[in-house]
């Protein structure tokens, strides 16, 4: 008689994988998320919809509540949100990421599009950057249907959103999507006209690399450490895969040589004692290197998670204040 399984993985309790294979997620009634609570903006409101029946994978829509849709130039830009959670965890629905997008869609005024995608280690990478790509899709249709006249979605049909002010920002491993949403989209992002992204904005990118960096080799930080870094890395990547691997390393031997991709402007935030923060610092610098448009932008003292578990405290207003500054600069 064989023994039972047991957790040959764990995942801050939320998520279990057992030596047979099989995976138990926490549902998310049942999630302890501490003090972090939903923060309801009654200036902006929101709704989900699905925006792939197949996949059965759906995203929030944040507006804000009053607009004029007579002035062309108070049309609503639109910020396309992709949450964090290492690609194993994480949905639009948990409260710190609500309270960004509605913080986004208050500060800039905005659209904001908030999708989940799938998870691994049940879907490995590709399969998130895949779902990205197919949101870009929809997004893409919804415009054309809106100029078209067509039937698109009431909230998009009624003509306060600016296709052309497209921004796409990613917190941790939604920053690792959104970058490979800029090199895949490239400079202009004319492929999927009549969208124009005009800038990306990446919080703490999620990068990796086979050699540790020193700031991962020596973090500050309780909640990410390096055993969950190597963790979500090993759960997620494609089986064999190392974290060079071009879906991890921007810069590994595999990787896209990214001097002969034209990319739109890129802002970078990250906290001063985040683990990945050496990462950060070398995206931006080797970018910045090869020409590319891109700011770099550093909060001393703040660890991973300061932009979203509390997107109203006193130095996350200042990140706010810096991405508002990033997209007006970047809508002409």
């Amino acid at each position: 008689m064989g023994s039972r399984p047991h957790v040959v993985d764990d995942l801050g309790g939320n998520l279990h994988i057992f030596s047979d294979g099989s995976i138990w997620r926490r549902p998310f009634k049942d999630i302890n998320f501490g003090p972090i609570r939903f923060i309801d903006d009654s200036s902006v409101i929101f709704k989900d919809i699905t925006y792939d029946q197949n996949l059965n994978l759906s995203l929030r829509l944040y507006k804000p509540r009053l607009t004029n849709p007579t002035s062309s130039a108070a049309k609503l830009p639109v910020v396309l949100y992709f949450h964090g959670g290492g690609f194993c965890v994480g949905s639009r629905v948990w409260p710190h990421y609500r309270n960004v997008c509605v913080r986004l869609a208050a500060e800039l005024n905005a659209l904001v599009v908030s999708p989940d995608h799938r998870l691994a280690p049940e879907y490995k990478l590709p399969a998130a950057l895949d779902d990205a790509a197919c949101v870009v899709d929809w997004l893409q249709r919804e415009a054309l249907m809106s100029e078209s006249g067509d039937d698109c979605d009431a909230w998009i049909r009624s003509g306060v959103v600016d296709f052309d002010r497209v921004f796409i920002v990613g917190d941790s491993s939604g920053g690792t999507i959104a970058h490979h949403l800029a090199v895949s989209l490239g400079g202009g992002s004319v492929k999927v006209a009549p969208l124009r992204v005009r800038g990306y904005v990446l919080v703490a990118p999620f990068f990796g690399g086979v050699e540790w960096t020193k700031s991962e080799q020596e973090p500050h930080e309780p909640r990410l450490t390096l055993d969950v870094v190597e963790r979500l890395w090993r759960l997620s990547l494609p089986e064999g895969a190392t974290r060079d691997h071009p879906l991890a390393n921007p810069f590994g031997p595999n990787s896209p040589r990214l001097e002969t991709v034209d990319l739109d402007p890129i802002l970078v935030i990250v906290g001063g004692d985040e683990m990945l923060k050496d990462r950060s610092v070398m995206y931006w610098s080797k970018l910045k290197e090869l020409g590319k448009k891109i700011e770099y932008a550093e909060f001393d003292g703040e660890q991973h998670g300061f932009f979203s578990i509390n997107p109203y405290s006193d130095v996350a207003n200042e990140a706010f204040h810096v991405v508002k500054r990033f997209v007006i600069e970047n809508s002409n």
